[in-house]
C-alpha cells in the first residue's frame, strides 16, 4: 500500500494491489537465477543500439559492461540514432526502451552503478560512467533522459538505503552534477526546485546541495532566490541551503539579500544548524557592511538561551529522571555546549582570517554603552580575538576590556554568568583567559584590578586540575614580582581560594610555599597574608596540607633563631599566624579538655607561643612586635577558649608586675629630671591609687639596656591587655578602667622651657619621655574611645587635649634636640634603620619630601594636631616660638584605630564633682577644642588618603628607600577600603556639622572685621586652627568622593546613603530622591561654603570637591559652568594672611595653578577666557605699580605672572587639538565657524607670545618655545586643512588668520636666535624641533596658496636672526636664515603645465611626509612645484 502511495504523488494513476506487492519484492532484492546472461531486452532498439556502440546490458546485480571508452560510446549511439532513417522518432523509440528496461529495480539499479570495462584480452580496468549518466551525455537524449530520471525518483523517494547502502534518490541526482553541458538549464532548475517542494526532507537536503554542482553559472541568481524564500519557509533547510549559498557565484547586492534573510531567522534556527548560519554570515560580509552585518549578529546571537543554567538543568534532570535516564539530559546538555563550541570556532575562522571582520567584532563591543546590553557573546569574542596571533588584535581586546571595566560596563555578573554556563566551551580559551587575567591585575588602573582577580578566582573553580595548577601557578609569579598592588591583591586571592576551595588548593601547597623564598620583597602585611594563607592550608580544620607542616615549623624556627633583626620579625609573624590556625575554634572533640583543641594540638600550640617570647626577650623591638601581633590575633581570630585564657592571664599578671606601681606619698630613685605625677584624672583623695612608673622605666632602660623591662614594650602590651580584656568580657574594660585616668610619674613639664641650657643626653632623655607619654595616651585613647560612659567620655577628650599639650612640648624640645633619633612606635617595618632628621632646620624639607608620596589633593598639607595649618599659618607661628613640625615623626607614633574617630561625634560633656559628703560641688565641664577636632581631622585625612586613594602600581625601584609609606597603617591595612567608606558614612553627619561650624565662625567673623581677616584683636591661634580643620574637612570629603569603588555597581548603595547624608542637610527625603537629585542637592549644600573661604588653598579644596561631586552624576555639563564660576571668583579674590600680608610662595603659586586650570577646564568658551585673563588683566598688571596685582584678576601680579602663563599656554595648545580638521564636504557655516575658532586661538596665541618682550625671564621663554611649537604642530595638521577648503570663499578671514599668525612665528625665530645667543641649554633644547615647524609652516602655506591657484602671491625671503628686542644678532648677520615668510594678496591662474589633481598630489605628499617625519629631508623639494610633481 505504501508503494501505491508513492507513485500516485507523481503519476496521478494508482496501481492495483499485486504490482505494488511485485514491486516490493523486486525491490527487496531477490536476484535472478541468470546473474550472468545478458538482458533479454536486446532485442529492443534500445538494447540493439547500445550494443552496437559497446555496452553489453547484464541481468540481476551484475554491472553493465562497456567494451570502448565512454566517449567513443557516446559518439558511436549518437552517429547512429542520427542515421537511422527513423530519426528523430527513433529517439523516442529509444527512451521508450530504456523506460521498459529500468521498471526493474535492478536494472534500474544496474543503469545508475558505473560500467565494468571489458578489454580484449579479458581484463578489467577502473570503472566507467554509469550508463544513464553516458546517455546525460548526448545532447539529443538529455532533456529526455531527465525526464525519465524525474519521473522514476518518486519511485524511491521514502526507500531510504537498500541492504547494501544505495540510496536510489542520492544516485538519481548524483547523475546531473558536472555534466559537460547543460541543453535547457533553466528548465532543469525549474524541475529541481518542484521535485523540493514535494520531495521528503532528506531527498530535499540532496537535491539542494548539489544545485551549484548540477546548474550552471547563469542560474546561480534565480535559483538563490528560490532558495532564499524556501529558506523563510522551511528552517529545517537552513544548512542545506546554506551551504549552496556559499559555492553559488552570486553578485554583491544577491549575497547582501540573502544574508538579511539568513540574519531575520536566526532566532528561529535550530540550536544544531546555529554554527552553519553563523559562519555564513560572517564569511559572506564585506569590509565596507562588516560593522553592521556583525552588530546585528551579536545583537541577534542570544547564547544566553543555548544554554540552561546549572539550576534548571538539576531540575530538568530530575524530572528527565522519572521516564528517561539522566544519560540522556547529560548528553542533550553536552551537545548544547557542542553547538555552541561550533559557533565559536565558526567566529574564529572569521576573524582569523579576515581583518575587518576581526575589527568589526571589536568595534561593536566597544559600542555597546550600557551595562545592561553587555551579553555573554562579548566576553566569548574577545577572548576568540586575544587567542589569533595577531598582535594588534590582542592590544585591542585588552584596550577595550580595561575601558569596558573602567566605565563599569563589563561586570562580575556577566563573568559568572560566562564561567557558570560556558566552562566547557571556554576552556579552549583558557591561555587567553590567563593571558587577560595577568594583563588586568598588572594593571596601574585600581579599576580594573578587581576584574583579574574575578578572572582568575572563576577559571580556578570552573576548569579541570591543569588549569587549576596555572591559575595558581600565575598568582605565586604576581606575588613575587615585587610590584605593590599586584603582590596584595594575588595574595587575596590565594587566600580567598583556600577559603573556598581547601582541598584543591591542598594539591598545589607545594607552589605557594615557593614564595617563602621571595619573602625580602615582601611588607609586613603581605608577610601576614602569605603565612595566614599558608598555615590555613598547613594547619586549617580541613587538614589538607599536613604535608608541608613540617616545612612550616621549620621556616618558623629558622627565622625566629635569627640574630638579623629583619628576619627575627618574620619568624614572629609567621609563627603568630601558625598559632592563629592551629588554635582557632573549632568543633567538640572528645579530648579536647573543655576547649574544641584536642590536648596535643593545645600543648603544641602554647609551646610554640613559650618559643617565640622566649626568642623575643633578647630585644624589646622583637618583644613589642610579638605583643602587636598576638594583639592583632587575638582581634581578628577567634581563638579556642583555652588558648584564650591562656594568653590573657599571662598578660594580666607581667603587666601589672612590669609597668603599674601603687601610688604612695614618696617617689623614690635616682632620675635624671626631678619625678612627679603627671596627668591624673582621678580623684586626689582616692587612696590606693595605682601609676605608670614611665620616668623609672625609661631611666632604667638608659643605665642597663637590655637588662629590665624597656619602655619600648609599654603600649604593645596595653594593646595585647585591653584587647584580651574585651575578648574575655565581650567589650567591658571595667577590670583596667583605672588605667585610663590613672597619673603617670613623669618629670614637671616645665623643664621645657629651659631645654636649651639642658645636656643633650638631658634633651634626648626628655624627648623620649615625650614620645613614650604620647604613644602610651594614644593607646589609651584606641582602648577606651569605644566606651559609652560619660565620664569615660570625658576622661577619653581630655587625653586628647594632653597628647595635642604634649605634642607642642614635643616640637620645642626636638628643635633644641638635633640629630635625635626617637624610640620605635611601629615595630613591624624598616623604621629602624631611618633616622628621621639630623638637624632642626631639615625639618621642613623632610615634611615637604613626606608629603609628596602620595597624591595630593590639595597644594598645602598639615603637619601635626597642634601646629596642623597651612604653610602661610605655620611662618606665623614658628615666628613666635621654635619648633619643628612634627610630620616626619608620625612613625615613631602609635597608630590610632579608626573607631577613634568616633569622638568626633562628641559635644559638650560634663559630670558633677561630689563632697565628702557626697553633695555637688563643682560642675566640670569638657569639650572637645579645635585643636582636638584638627588633631583627629588630620590622622582621619591620612587614613583616607592611604585606603581610598588608589595610587598606581609601581615596581620597587633598585635602591628601595628606606621610607616605608605603609608605616603607621599596619591596623588600617586590614580593613577594606569599603570598610572605611562606610565608616566615613557614618561619621559624615558629625562632619558636616563641624564644617557648618567652621562656617559659622568665618561667617561671623568677618562682619565684625569689615571683611578683614587680619583686624587687631583677632585670636590668630583659633584662626589658625579652625583654618586647618576647615580645610581638613573638605579634604576628607573630597578623598571620600575620589575614591573609585563608588564606579563599581556594588558599591552605587554607599555612594548613594553618603550623597543622601549631604543632600539631607539642605532637603528633607534623602531615601526617596533619585541619584541625580541626591547629586544636584549635595552640590547646592557645597557650594553655600563658598563665602566664608579664609584662604586660597581652602578655596582651591572646595573647587575640587564640588568638582568631584559633579562627575559622580550623568548631567556634567550642568554644574561645570557653576564650578567655572566659583573658580573664577576666587581667582578675582585677593587672598591675605592673618598678618595682612599678600599670600605668596611656591605653595601658593602650586595652589593657584591647580584653581587656574579648573577654571579653565570647567569654562564653556576657553579660547574666551585666555582672552579675557591675557587681554585685561596682564595689561591692567603692566600698567600697575611695581608690587601691585591686576585689578580685575587680584591674584594676577608679577610673582604669579608665570602660572597665569603656563595655565594659559596649556590649555590653549589642548583648545587647539580638540577644534575638528576641515573638510571639503563641510557646510559653509561649519567651514566659516571653524575658522572664527582658529581666528580666536591665532588671536590667543598672538598676544602670549608678544608678551615673551616685557616678561622675558627663562621660565617665561621655556613655556613659550615648548607650547608654541605645541600650537604650531596643531595649526598644521588641523588648521591647515581648513584653510586649503575655505581660502576661495573666505580668501579675507585666510589672509587675516596667516597675517597674524605669521607675527607669532617671527616672534618664535626671535626667541630661536636668542637662546642659542644665551647658550641657555634648557631654551636651546626646543630650538630644533621648533624651526623644523616653523619651515614646515613656510611651504606648507605655499602648498595651499599653489592649490587655490595664487602661488604667485607667495614670495620666500631671508629673515635675519635678531634677538627679543627686534636687535639684529651680528655674529650671524652673514648667515640668512631659511626663514620666513609668506603673504598672499591675489592669485594668478595656475600654469598650464600643471593640473589641479598634481596639486593635490602635492598636498597629499606633504601630509605623508608630515606623518612618517620625513619632512626635513625632501623640504627643499617643494619650492619648485614642477619638482614635487616629477618626484
Amino acid at each position: 500500500m505504501m508503494r501505491k502511495k508513492r507513485r500516485s504523488s507523481v503519476d496521478k494513476s494508482a496501481a492495483p494491489p499485486d504490482v505494488s506487492k511485485s514491486k516490493k519484492s523486486r525491490t527487496t532484492g531477490h536476484q535472478s537465477k541468470t546473474t550472468a546472461q545478458e538482458d533479454t531486452s536486446i532485442d529492443s532498439v534500445f538494447g540493439q543500439f547500445l550494443h552496437e556502440a559497446g555496452v553489453v546490458l547484464r541481468q540481476g546485480s551484475t554491472s553493465n559492461e562497456i567494451a570502448v571508452d565512454q566517449v567513443v560510446f557516446q559518439k558511436r549511439l549518437q552517429q547512429r540514432l542520427k542515421k537511422s532513417p527513423r530519426y528523430p522518432g527513433i529517439v523516442q523509440e529509444f527512451i521508450t526502451g530504456l523506460e521498459s528496461h529500468i521498471e526493474d529495480p535492478e536494472r534500474f539499479r544496474n543503469c545508475l552503478l558505473p560500467c565494468v570495462p571489458r578489454l580484449a584480452d579479458g581484463d578489467s580496468s577502473s570503472f566507467q560512467e554509469s550508463l544513464l549518466r553516458m546517455l546525460l551525455g548526448i545532447e539529443m537524449l538529455q532533456v529526455l533522459v531527465i525526464n525519465t530520471l524525474f519521473e522514476k525518483l518518486p519511485e524511491f523517494m521514502f526507500d531510504g538505503a537498500g541492504q547494501d547502502g544505495l540510496n536510489i534518490p542520492r544516485v538519481i541526482v548524483n547523475q546531473l552534477k558536472w555534466l559537460d553541458r547543460i541543453i535547457d538549464s533553466k528548465e532543469l532548475a525549474g524541475k529541481l526546485m518542484q521535485l523540493v517542494s514535494v520531495a521528503s526532507v532528506e531527498i530535499q537536503r540532496d537535491i539542494i546541495t548539489s544545485l551549484p554542482e548540477i546548474l550552471e553559472d547563469s542560474q546561480h541568481s534565480d535559483i538563490a532566490r528560490e532558495l532564499n524564500s524556501l529558506l523563510q519557509e522551511n528552517t529545517q533547510l537552513t544548512v542545506p541551503i546554506l551551504d549552496a549559498f556559499s559555492s553559488l557565484n552570486l553578485s554583491s547586492t544577491l549575497l547582501a539579500e540573502v544574508r538579511v534573510s539568513v540574519m531575520a531567522t536566526l532566532s528561529a534556527v535550530h540550536l544544531e544548524d546555529l554554527p552553519v548560519v553563523v559562519k555564513f554570515i560572517l564569511h559572506s560580509i564585506s569590509s565596507s557592511d562588516a560593522l553592521e552585518v556583525v552588530c546585528d549578529l551579536r545583537k541577534k546571537l542570544e547564547l544566553e538561551l543555548c544554554v540552561l543554567p546549572p539550576v534548571l538543568q538539576a531540575s530538568q534532570s530530575r524530572m528527565k529522571n522519572k521516564g528517561t535516564t539522566e544519560s540522556s539530559n547529560t548528553s542533550a546538555s553536552s551537545s548544547s555546549q557542542d553547538s555552541v563550541a561550533l559557533v565559536l570556532d565558526g567566529i574564529k575562522s572569521a576573524v582569523r582570517f579576515q581583518k575587518t571582520t576581526s575589527e568589526a567584532w571589536l568595534k561593536a563591543i566597544e559600542n555597546v554603552d550600557t551595562a545592561e546590553d553587555h551579553k555573554v557573546i562579548d566576553l566569548l569574542v574577545l577572548f576568540i580575538l586575544h587567542s589569533t596571533n595577531a598582535n594588534h588584535s590582542r592590544r585591542g581586546v585588552e584596550r577595550v576590556l580595561k575601558v569596558k571595566v573602567r566605565a563599569g560596563q563589563i561586570q562580575e555578573a556577566l563573568l559568572q554568568k560566562t564561567f557558570r554556563g560556558y566552562a566547557q566551551v571556554m576552556r579552549g580559551y583558557f591561555p587567553s583567559i590567563l593571558a587577560l587575567a595577568q594583563s588586568l591585575l598588572r594593571s596601574p588602573d585600581p579599576c580594573v584590578v578587581p576584574i583579574g582577580g574575578h578572572m582568575y578566582r572563576l577559571s580556578f573553580t570552573a576548569f579541570d586540575s591543569y588549569c587549576q595548577q596555572e591559575v595558581v601557578g600565575s598568582l605565586v609569579t604576581h606575588v613575587c614580582s615585587g610590584v605593590g598592588g599586584e603582590v596584595d591583591v594575588a595574595l587575596e586571592l590565594l587566600c580567598g581560594l583556600v577559603t573556598e576551595k581547601p582541598s584543591e588548593m591542598a594539591l598545589y601547597a607545594v607552589f605557594v610555599k615557593g614564595i617563602l623564598d621571595y619573602m625580602d620583597n615582601l611588607t609586613p602585611q603581605q608577610i601576614r597574608r602569605l603565612f595566614h594563607l599558608l598555615s590555613g592550608l598547613a594547619f586549617g580544620q580541613q587538614q589538607q596540607g599536613t604535608h608541608i607542616q613540617d616545612d612550616m615549623h621549620i621556616v618558623v624556627r629558622k627565622q625566629l633563631s635569627s640574630t638579623v633583626p629583619k628576619y627575627k620579625r618574620i619568624g614572629i609573624i609567621g609563627a603568630v599566624m601558625v598559632v592563629g590556625s592551629m588554635g582557632a575554634c573549632r568543633p567538640k572533640v572528645e579530648d579536647s579538655q573543655g576547649g574544641t583543641l584536642p590536648k596535643e594540638t593545645f600543648r603544641q600550640v602554647t609551646a610554640l607561643l613559650e618559643l617565640v617570647r622566649s626568642c623575643s626577650e633578647s630585644s624589646p623591638e622583637a618583644a613589642a612586635l610579638y605583643y602587636d601581633e598576638l594583639a592583632n590575633l587575638v582581634l581578628t581570630c577567634t581563638l579556642d577558649p583555652l588558648v584564650q585564657a591562656w594568653i590573657g592571664k599571662s598578660v594580666l599578671e607581667d603587666f601589672q608586675e612590669d609597668f603599674v606601681v601603687d601610688l604612695g606619698p614618696d617617689i623614690t630613685g635616682s632620675f635624671p629630671f626631678p619625678a612627679c605625677m603627671m596627668y591624673n584624672l582621678d580623684d586626689e583623695e582616692s587612696q590606693g591609687g595605682i601609676a605608670i612608673n614611665l620616668l623609672q622605666l625609661l631611666s632604667d632602660d638608659l643605665q642597663h639596656k637590655g637588662e629590665r623591662v624597656s619602655p619600648l614594650c609599654l603600649s604593645p602590651f596595653f594593646r595585647l591587655l585591653r584587647l584580651c580584656e574585651e575578648q574575655q568580657h565581650q567589650g567591658d574594660l571595667e577590670e583596667i578602667d583605672a588605667l585610663l585616668g590613672c597619673p603617670l610619674i613623669l618629670t614637671d613639664m616645665d623643664v621645657v622651657e629651659k631645654s636649651e641650657s639642658l645636656s643633650k643626653p638631658e634633651r634626648e632623655f626628655l624627648c623620649g619621655l615625650l614620645f613614650h607619654t604620647i604613644n602610651w595616651f594614644r593607646e589609651v585613647v584606641n582602648a577606651f574611645c569605644s566606651q559609652k560612659d560619660p565620664e569615660m567620655k570625658m576622661k577619653v577628650v581630655t587625653r586628647l587635649q594632653n597628647i595635642t599639650y604634649l605634642q607642642t612640648l614635643l616640637e620645642r624640645t626636638l628643635a633644641a634636640t638635633p640629630g635625635y633619633a626617637p624610640p620605635l612606635a611601629n615595630f613591624d617595618g624598616e623604621s629602624t634603620e631611618g633616622v628621621p632628621l639630623s638637624s632642626s632646620s631639615a625639618a621642613p624639607k623632610k615634611g615637604k619630601k613626606e608629603g609628596t608620596g602620595k597624591k595630593r589633593k590639595a597644594p598645602a598639607k598639615n603637619s601635626s594636631a597642634d601646629s596642623s595649618q597651612l604653610e602661610e599659618g605655620t611662618e606665623v607661628q614658628e615666628a613666635t616660638r621654635p619648633g619643628v613640625s612634627l610630620v616626619s615623626y608620625r612613625p615613631f607614633f602609635r597608630e590610632l584605630d579608626m573607631e577613634v574617630l568616633s569622638v568626633l561625634q562628641c559635644g559638650l560633656l560634663s559630670r558633677s564633682l561630689l563632697d565628702s559628703e557626697l553633695h555637688s560641688k563643682v560642675r566640670e565641664e569638657v569639650q572637645l577644642g579645635p585643636a582636638e577636632l584638627v588633631f583627629l581631622l588630620e590622622d582621619m585625612w591620612r587614613k583616607l588618603e592611604f585606603s581610598l586613594t588608589a595610587a598606581p602600581a609601581k615596581r620597587v625601584p633598585f635602591f628601595k628607600g628606606k621610607t616605608d609609606k605603609s608605616v603607621g597603617f599596619s591596623h588600617l591595612q586590614q580593613k577594606s577600603p569599603k570598610d572605611i567608606a562606610a565608616c566615613c558614612v557614618q561619621l559624615l553627619p558629625t562632619l558636616c556639622t563641624h564644617l557648618e561650624n567652621c562656617h559659622n565662625h568665618f561667617q561671623t567673623l568677618l562682619p565684625e572685621n569689615q571683611g578683614v581677616v587680619d583686624a587687631s584683636g583677632l585670636d590668630v591661634r583659633e584662626h589658625q586652627l579652625l583654618s586647618s580643620a576647615y580645610q581638613l574637612l573638605l579634604q576628607v570629603l573630597h578623598t571620600t568622593f575620589s575614591w573609585s569603588g563608588f564606579s563599581q555597581p556594588e558599591h552605587r548603595g554607599l555612594l548613594k546613603k553618603i550623597l543622601g547624608v549631604l543632600a539631607g542637610r539642605l532637603k528633607e527625603g534623602g531615601p526617596e530622591l533619585t541619584m541625580d537629585q541626591l547629586i544636584k542637592h549635595s552640590f547646592e549644600y557645597l557650594l553655600n561654603f563658598h563665602s566664608t573661604v579664609p584662604s586660597l588653598s581652602i578655596a582651591l579644596c572646595l573647587s575640587q570637591l564640588l568638582s568631584t561631586v559633579a562627575n559622580r552624576g550623568g548631567h556634567q555639563a550642568t554644574y561645570r559652568e557653576q564650578t567655572a564660576t566659583l573658580a573664577r571668583r576666587f581667582l578675582c579674590q585677593e587672598w591675605r594672611t592673618t598678618s595682612g600680608d599678600r599670600e605668596k610662595g611656591p605653595k601658593h603659586n602650586e595652589t593657584l595653578q591647580t584653581l587656574l586650570s579648573i577654571y579653565l577646564e570647567h569654562t564653556d568658551d576657553v579660547l574666551k577666557a585666555v582672552e579675557e585673563i591675557a587681554g585685561e588683566g596682564i595689561p591692567e598688571l603692566l600698567n600697575s605699580a611695581k608690587g601691585a596685582s591686576s585689578r580685575t584678576w587680584p591674584t594676577l601680579n608679577r610673582l604669579t605672572f608665570l602660572v597665569f602663563y603656563k595655565g594659559m599656554m596649556g590649555v590653549l595648545e589642548k583648545a587647539v587639538r580638540k577644534i575638528p580638521p576641515g573638510r571639503n564636504s563641510d557646510s559653509t557655516e561649519v567651514t566659516s565657524e571653524k575658522l572664527l575658532t582658529w581666528n580666536l586661538a591665532v588671536r590667543d596665541f598672538h598676544i602670549l607670545v608678544n608678551l615673551v618682550k616685557v616678561f622675558d625671564n627663562r621660565p617665561v621663554l621655556n613655556v613659550c618655545l615648548k607650547y608654541g611649537r605645541l600650537f604650531l604642530e596643531s595649526f598644521l595638521k588641523l588648521g591647515m586643512p581648513l584653510l586649503d577648503f575655505s581660502f576661495k570663499k573666505h580668501k579675507e578671514d585666510v589672509q587675516s588668520l596667516l597675517k597674524t599668525f605669521q607675527l607669532s612665528t617671527r616672534q618664535l625665530h626671535h626667541m630661536c636666535g636668542h637662546s642659542k645667543i644665551r647658550q641657555d641649554t634648557i631654551l636651546t633644547n626646543h630650538v630644533p624641533a621648533l624651526k623644523k615647524s616653523l619651515e614646515q609652516f613656510v611651504y606648507r602655506v605655499k602648498a595651499m596658496l599653489t592649490l587655490n591657484h595664487c602661488q604667485e602671491a607667495f614670495w620666500l625671503g631671508n629673515l635675519k636672526n635678531r634677538d627679543l628686542k627686534g636687535e639684529e644678532i651680528l655674529t650671524q648677520r652673514s648667515q640668512g636664515s631659511d626663514e620666513e615668510e609668506e603673504e598672499e594678496e591675489a592669485g594668478s591662474p595656475l600654469p598650464q603645465e600643471q593640473s589641479e589633481d598634481e596639486v593635490l598630489a602635492i598636498i597629499d605628499f606633504y601630509s605623508y611626509c608630515i606623518e612618517l617625519n620625513y619632512f626635513s629631508n625632501y623640504i627643499y623639494l617643494c619650492v619648485s612645484i614642477k619638482e614635487v610633481s616629477m618626484f
